[in-house]
């Protein structure tokens, strides 16, 4: 997922659209594009996603292609990053987001990433990603056990994980990704210890693994039966703390862990709040402190775009205090840390004891800290 997990602290502005068109500076920018098109929806999932809109497809990539030249126009900078998110961006034509990927302006050494669904994967589409400059490629794995994948609501079988994996070592990306989920419906320890072994022995330089959420409106939100227990949860992140470090993944941020050279650069630049655009439907753009969103669905936003109207929904302005807490909050996800003075003296001797250590001139989550991250962002200041 490439949009911030932070909350959304608003201060101003959700009514008519204000200043559209911001200028660029000259720093180098990530940008997000989103596909919203799935073959199935997850039970899981509230992202702005259609399993009924394939026939707007080439429609669509043909509006991000205008929506991301007019952005070109207003004087958008090479980007240091690109992340392909969904929805599934592995099932719409290679060779049409290839097209919409080669638009972006591009620093020498940006890192291109795309999710995959493990059933897409195909010598052809890895082919014609990496002619268009792809040089990553996060791959949708959730669970290694067939029972788990079916009650997370998955299609794909546990062989085209290792296959999509063989095909994606065979070719010359310069790194990759494995996504998987904790805590589904019925899901053991020993089941969750099995698929942590077998992502391990895939021997990926960078792994994501997301503890299952509830989100309102889904169908996971309405059965409370299916809904994750935290201790279980805490008992499966003790388990992939422990198990990817002895693999020589290095955590880096709450959810994610790497082999040196492999941090996920566009997930860095949310954490810092660097500035980024975001093309297509409901895709989030932030700039000096101004975050804006486009139109949620496919049909609204196609119609700004040809329009020639901007697709822009909604808006906030972040003042300087609201946007410095957030700054925190981020930072405390990851193994920077934060300032020692952003946390009481007393707090960090007392209640936060065993949560937070101290990093040369910074306080970091303990693992512990890590499942209590929330508790540990409200005393922030």
């Amino acid at each position: 997922m490439a949009v911030p997990d932070a909350p959304l602290l608003a201060v101003s502005g959700l009514g008519p659209v204000v200043g559209a068109d911001p200028a660029w500076s000259t720093q180098e920018v990530g940008v997000y594009l989103h596909v919203p098109f799935c073959a199935r929806r997850c039970d899981y999932c509230s992202f702005a996603t259609w399993t009924d809109r394939s026939h707007l497809m080439a429609r669509y990539l043909e509006a991000v292609g205008t929506e991301l030249a007019r952005a070109v126009d207003r004087g958008l900078p090479a980007a240091a990053t690109v992340f392909v998110g969904g929805g599934t961006p592995s099932l719409v034509p290679a060779t049409e987001l290839a097209s919409v990927l080669r638009a972006v302006p591009r620093a020498p050494d940006a890192e291109v990433t795309v999710e995959c669904n493990p059933d897409d994967v195909t010598e052809e589409l890895l082919d014609t990603y990496l002619e268009a400059g792809v040089t990553r490629i996060s791959l949708g794995v959730q669970s290694m056990v067939p029972s788990v994948l079916t009650a997370l609501g998955r299609t794909h079988g546990v062989d085209n994980v290792v296959g999509a994996v063989e095909l994606i070592r065979s070719r010359p990306f310069a790194s990759w990704n494995v996504d998987v989920i904790y805590g589904g419906a019925g899901e053991t320890l020993e089941e969750w210890r099995r698929t942590v072994a077998a992502v391990v022995a895939l021997e990926p330089p960078h792994v994501s693994a997301y503890a299952l959420t509830v989100e309102a409106g889904t169908p996971l939100a309405a059965d409370a039966s299916r809904h994750p227990d935290d201790d279980d949860q805490a008992d499966k992140y003790q388990i992939v703390t422990d198990a990817f470090a002895e693999a020589g993944l290095e955590w880096y941020e709450i959810s994610n862990w790497a082999r040196p050279g492999h941090r996920c650069r566009h997930n860095e630049l949310y954490w810092r709040q660097d500035d980024y655009l975001g093309v297509g439907c409901a895709a989030h753009s932030h700039l000096g402190g101004r975050r804006w969103w486009n139109h949620r669905t496919p049909e609204r936003y196609l119609e700004c775009v040809r329009a020639g109207r901007s697709a822009e929904g909604g808006f906030e302005v972040l003042d300087a205090t609201t946007r410095r807490i957030e700054g925190l909050q981020l930072a405390l996800r990851t193994t920077e840390g934060v300032p020692v003075d952003a946390l009481p003296a007393e707090d960090v001797a007392t209640v936060l004891q065993g949560l937070v250590e101290p990093r040369h001139d910074r306080l970091v989550l303990t693992p512990a800290g890590r499942l209590l991250a929330n508790d540990v962002a409200v005393r922030l200041r």
